[in-house]
């Protein structure tokens, strides 16, 4: 799944949520955020945390990947290692 605009990724949350037969409550609770928050995110709010996002995926058991812009075009171009980018800058920070 390609995940474009906020929100997209509130329909994610949302879905995934629901799947797990999950309230927004009983997520918010768990997440360690209020449940106007997590109705903002799932209605696609754009300014919201990233951290507190990728922590309600965390929660919800979902894993993001990042692909280029490319691949929404079916267009086959080489895969992006995300582990050597930041193994990459956290090298660079140690020496900073």
């Amino acid at each position: 799944m390609l995940i474009r605009t906020p929100s997209e990724m509130g329909a994610l949350i949302r879905d995934q949520r629901k799947a797990r037969k999950l309230g927004q409550q009983q997520l918010a609770e768990k997440v360690g955020v209020s449940r106007q928050w997590l109705s903002e995110v799932e209605k696609g709010k754009s300014s919201v945390e990233l951290g507190l996002v990728l922590r309600t995926l965390e929660a919800l058991g979902v894993a993001i990947g990042f692909a280029p812009a490319e691949v929404t075009n079916k267009k086959r171009v080489p895969s992006i290692d995300l582990d050597s980018i930041v193994q990459a800058a956290r090298g660079k920070r140690s020496h900073e």
